[in-house]
């Protein structure tokens, strides 16, 4: 199986982290097809080993100037 690679900031990977747990924890996007959950949890999955920042005991003050810089770049 071939694979392909993606690049996110660090900022990005925090925003994405945050927005993959608020997925897996209800239904808020529309699953048309298993695969389509399957695919997103796996690159969660990726997410969660690139940064620590999730840890963190300011996570949310990091999260809103990750969302920020992102926003904003």
């Amino acid at each position: 199986m071939s694979g392909h690679s993606i690049t996110v900031t660090n900022d990005e990977a925090l925003v994405l982290f945050e927005f993959f747990a608020r997925f897996s924890d209800s239904d808020e996007l529309a699953i048309q097809h298993p695969a389509e959950e399957i695919a997103l949890l796996r690159i969660s999955a990726q997410l969660d080993k690139s940064t620590a920042d999730m840890f963190e005991k300011d996570h949310a003050a990091r999260l809103r100037a990750a969302r920020e810089r992102v926003v904003s770049s």
